[in-house]
């Protein structure tokens, strides 16, 4: 039992949902929430020698956001890692109106995919774990998502990123075909009826 205690408990692995929590760091523009920690053991002569690896989400909330796992001895030396691995590969998302996305997604990395909608105002995030933590670190307010394959946090976080780099916004889509952005739309005039007088 002592021993337990000694090695952070049963189970080998430590995931507590308080992990999932708002982290400011002194002065800096980036909120980082912690997804997971899981404690890893490692066989060497003489016994096993743990340690924790940690999967973390950093974003500015205002459409910019980024993942990175660390692995160190210690706890906060592993969120440390982890967060500047995290600010080192952030990427930028358009948002529609500043709340949501411009349209549906899917992504997939590996056994994980994920589905994330775009949704009305007041929808609110409806999302579990992983994904929550990603779209409130990117400061997205409406979104629908659904995770249909593998519950792992750090799959669920890359297909989530992976889906999130294929969003486009009408701007980037009117540039990349050289009209301008109400030509997508097309015109909203209704057709005039001919005559048979006309003809």
């Amino acid at each position: 039992m002592a021993r337990e205690a000694r090695e952070g408990g049963s189970g080998g692995r430590d995931r507590g949902r308080d992990h999932n929590r708002d982290r400011n760091e002194g002065g800096d523009e980036f909120v980082d929430k912690l997804v997971t920690i899981n404690r890893v053991a490692k066989v060497v002569k003489g016994g096993r020698r743990f340690a924790f690896a940690a999967l973390v989400v950093v974003g500015d909330q205002k459409g910019r956001v980024g993942y990175g796992a660390g692995k160190a001895r210690e706890v906060p030396e592993a969120i440390r890692k982890a967060t500047e691995r995290a600010k080192k590969t952030m990427i930028r998302v358009p948002m529609k109106e500043g709340r949501t996305l411009h349209h549906d997604i899917r992504g997939t990395f590996g056994a994980g995919e994920v589905i994330i909608r775009s949704a009305p105002a007041g929808t609110g995030i409806i999302a579990g774990g992983p994904l929550r933590a990603v779209f409130e670190t990117l400061g997205i307010g409406d979104v629908v998502a659904k995770s249909l394959g593998s519950r792992n946090p750090h799959n669920m976080v890359k297909a989530a990123f992976a889906a999130l780099q294929n969003v486009t916004s009408p701007r980037q889509v009117a540039a990349r075909r050289g009209k301008k952005v109400a030509d997508l739309y097309g015109t909203t005039e209704k057709p005039v009826a001919v005559e048979a007088s006309d003809v």
